[in-house]
This record gives structure tokens, C-alpha cells and sequence, in this order.
């Protein structure tokens, strides 16, 4: 392990790795259940499928980066993507969970072109910055608002569109048990909160458990709440597997091509449009997100290089996409690093294996399914509020005081949140950059590629919605 990893060399040892792998672990753990939750919205795959599937692919990725780049990360099927593959791509454009595979999987061979030819880098450039920044506080507060409505503390309006749940129990507006769950999910939030202002390791996981707890325990009061409670419920961690074969593995190949239940209702030059532009934005969620993650937790251990740089960048990069390629085959949305692993290396990891460690420790959870299904979608809520609280820490990167950068920046998180879809915020975000340079006299300041991605943009709108 020395001679592999050089422990020596970045001034560390073997038990200050694993503890590091733990705690990374620990804080990331979530995605397993908030992951299977999610896709098996779609009603095309099981719980039990999702949660093979995002473990397996976690486990690829997660040791990839640690074997061959030698750095302290981790990889799983990423937030933000995954909403945006349930809620965007299947409900919202009608593909079907297969069909979405199969633009996961373009995803990850793009990402891979584009690292070997060198083109990541110009893509990247494309994007103007303050786009940039304002793409994960969007992502964040997108996923906030599906954790809210998940739990339904926010519930369709006819007149606003949207509004609070009532927790008027005096009148008879609402019942102990419509708010119970609710209850949960704030309690929740709040622990978690409290716990990570205590540098609590894992205080994700543990608030997800501890909500779980609580809305058992808080099922006593509720009459019928424990009424056939396990009569679709497997103890046998090997349904999940055998679920995972015969729904999800492979799906994108064998059932992923056929579009014929989208085109017929719509062209064949839309389907083309469609793909091609969803794909794009993956590509760019996923590029966006793992390049700043990639520096973010290697600043926070001092793992720039001199010249400062992520070391390694190219292997990080390959696993990345790698790693999103047999997600894709496994039946899980776009794989990506992710910065809880920040917290490992604070913890003091400082080479691959204590990715590696992660990568073990995310194997044995695969033969723990049937515990997961027990955490209810009100603990899972808490989670997928906090990291959307986690996400919006870029807007203090972000220029308010100046128009052109502010405003492209806010239409980012706006359009995500409000139009319920990632690729629409980023779109017009890209366009509104366009359009405020080119009437301000600073059409020089706009590449070339920029035109181009926002074109690509402009069509899909003209064509898809």
C-alpha cells in the first residue's frame, strides 16, 4: 500500500486512510436510499433495483478514482442529476426510464471523447462564469423544492400555484396523521443541522435514521398505521439483486432504443433535437459538477498542485465518465464526485485508499436493501432539503453587484427552481449572457463555442416545448 498509494509522501498512514474512507462513507451514504426513492418514482423499476444499481455503481467509480487517479474521492449517482433525469427528462419530456438510460449512457461516452481529444477544456471555457457558479445553487434549491413537495409541505395551489400545507389540526384542516410526516422532516432537518454544526461525521445518514425512527415511533398514535405494514416487504437481500437483473441491468440496450411510445406524438427531427440537447446538458451538469467538486475537496487538503491544479485531472476526469457509462448499463442516472467527500478529507485522507475503503464499505451495503427500504420518504426529504442548503454555498461567489453577471445568474436558479427543470436554467442563463454582452458593446467578450451552445439552446425551445 505504501509503494501504491505513497502514504509517506502525502503524510499519511494506513488507519488515518480508513477512518477517512469511513467518514466518507458515512456522508454520503444517503444517495442509496434518496437515489432508489427518486427513481422508483417512474413506477418502471423497483426500489430494490435502484438501490443494486446506484450501490454497484458507486463501487466502480468510487474504486476507479481511488486506484487510478490515487486520489481520497468518491463517486455515486449524483443529486441533482438524478432529479433531473426523473422529473426533467421521464415526466417532464415523456421518455421512458430506458429511454433516459440511453442519454445517461451518451453522457458518459461524450465525457469520454471529450477528455481523451482534449475538448473538456473548451466546453468548459464556453460556459461563462458566472453561469458556472449559479449552476449549483440552482441544483440545490431545485432538489430543496422536490424534498418539500415530496412531503407535501408544499402542495399545489390553483390560485398561486403553490403554497404551504395547512398544520391547522384545531379546525379539522388538517389530521395528526397528514402532519406527522411533515413533523418528521423538519425535526429531521433540524437534527441534521445541529449535527453538522457539531462536526458530526455522516449527519446526513444519522438524521435520515433518526427521522426513520421517530416516524415509527410516532405511528403508535395513528390507527391503522401498522395495517399490513410487511406484506410487500422482503427481509431477502437477494430480491434486490434479482430485481436489479430482470429491471434494470442492461434495460438500455435491450429496451432503451425504442422511442416509438414518444414519437408517437411528436416528430422524428424533435426526438433528435430532444436527445441531442438533454444529453448536452448531462454532459455539462455532470462536467460542471464533478470539475468543481474535483477542486473544491482537493483545495480544502492542500492536494493542489503547485501550479494549482487537481493532480491527476485527466484520470479523475476518465473515471468520471467511466464510471457514468456503466451506471448507465447498471440502470442508474449520471455517476459523478461527489463533495461529501470533502468531509473524508478533512478527516485527513490524502490518497486513493481511502477511496478505496468507500468503495468497500458501499459493496457490503449492498447486501443491506432490505433495512434501507425501511427509511420513509419523509427522511429522505430532510436529506434532499439539507444538500440543497449544502448546494447554494456558490452564490457568494457570484457578482450581485454587476448586472451582467447577476442576472444570468439568478435566470440560472430561477428557471431551475420555478420551471422545474435543470437544462432550462442553464439555457436561459446562457442566453441572457448573450443577449446583455451583445446590446452592451461587449459581443467580443462572447466565444465562439458560446454562440454555438446557445443556439443548440434556442432550437430545442423552438422545437421540443
Amino acid at each position: 500500500m505504501e509503494k501504491f498509494f505513497k502514504l509517506k509522501e502525502h503524510g499519511t498512514t494506513v488507519r488515518t486512510e480508513l477512518v477517512a474512507g469511513l467518514t466518507t462513507f458515512m456522508a454520503m451514504a444517503y444517495i442509496l436510499m434518496v437515489n432508489s426513492g427518486m427513481l422508483s418514482a417512474l413506477d418502471e423499476v423497483s426500489y430494490g433495483a435502484i438501490y443494486i444499481a446506484t450501490a454497484i455503481s458507486a463501487v466502480i467509480g468510487t474504486m476507479l478514482i481511488g486506484l487510478l487517479a490515487n486520489l481520497p474521492l468518491a463517486m455515486a449517482s449524483g443529486m441533482g442529476l438524478n432529479a433531473f433525469f426523473v422529473y426533467t427528462v421521464c415526466f417532464g419530456f415523456g421518455l421512458s426510464y430506458s429511454n433516459a438510460l440511453v442519454l445517461v449512457l451518451m453522457d458518459g461516452i461524450i465525457f469520454i471523447i471529450l477528455t481523451l481529444t482534449g475538448l473538456r477544456k473548451k466546453i468548459f471555457e464556453a460556459i461563462p462564469e458566472c453561469v458556472r457558479i449559479a449552476i449549483p445553487a440552482g441544483i440545490g434549491l431545485f432538489i430543496a423544492y422536490i424534498g418539500l413537495q415530496n412531503v407535501a409541505i408544499i402542495q399545489p395551489d390553483a390560485a398561486t400555484c403553490s403554497t404551504l400545507a395547512s398544520f391547522n389540526i384545531l379546525n379539522g384542516d388538517a389530521t395528526w396523521a397528514g402532519i406527522m410526516p411533515k413533523l418528521v422532516t423538519l425535526l429531521a432537518l433540524i437534527a441534521i443541522a445541529v449535527m453538522s454544526f457539531k462536526k458530526v461525521k455522516g449527519a446526513i445518514i444519522y438524521g435520515m435514521l433518526g427521522g426513520s425512527v421517530l416516524y415509527y415511533l410516532f405511528g403508535v398514535t395513528i390507527k391503522g398505521f401498522y395495517t399490513g405494514f410487511f406484506d410487500n416487504m422482503s427481509m431477502n437481500p437477494l430480491n434486490a439483486f434479482k430485481a436489479f437483473g430482470t429491471e434494470s441491468f442492461g434495460k438500455v440496450f435491450t429496451e432503451g432504443f425504442d422511442f416509438s411510445a414518444y414519437t408517437a406524438n411528436h416528430s422524428t427531427g424533435s426526438l433528435v433535437l430532444l436527445i441531442v440537447t438533454t444529453a448536452l446538458a448531462f454532459c455539462l451538469v455532470d462536467m460542471f459538477d464533478t470539475l468543481g467538486t474535483l477542486y473544491g475537496a482537493c483545495s480544502r487538503g492542500n492536494l493542489l498542485t503547485e501550479k494549482g491544479e487537481v493532480p491527476n485531472m485527466d484520470k479523475a476526469m476518465m473515471c468520471d465518465a467511466i464510471a457514468t457509462t456503466c451506471g448507465a448499463v447498471c440502470g442508474t442516472s449520471t455517476v459523478t464526485t461527489f463533495v461529501e467527500a470533502s468531509a473524508g478529507v478533512a478527516e485527513g485522507g490524502r490518497t486513493g485508499l481511502s477511496a478505496v475503503a468507500t468503495g468497500i464499505l458501499f459493496f457490503i451495503a449492498m447486501f443491506l436493501s432490505p433495512v434501507a427500504q425501511l427509511i420513509p420518504g419523509c427522511a429522505t426529504a430532510a436529506a434532499l432539503i439539507y444538500v440543497g442548503v449544502l448546494m447554494m454555498n456558490c452564490v457568494k461567489n457570484i457578482n450581485w453587484t454587476a448586472a451582467e453577471d447577476a442576472i444570468p445568474a439568478f435566470l440560472v436558479i430561477a428557471f431551475m427552481a420555478f420551471a422545474y427543470n435543470i437544462s432550462y436554467g442553464i439555457a436561459f442563463g446562457i442566453l441572457s449572457y448573450i443577449l446583455i454582452r451583445l446590446f452592451s458593446g461587449k459581443v467580443k467578450e462572447i466565444k465562439l463555442t458560446t454562440w454555438i451552445i446557445g443556439a443548440l439552446f434556442i432550437v430545442m425551445f423552438l422545437c421540443t416545448h
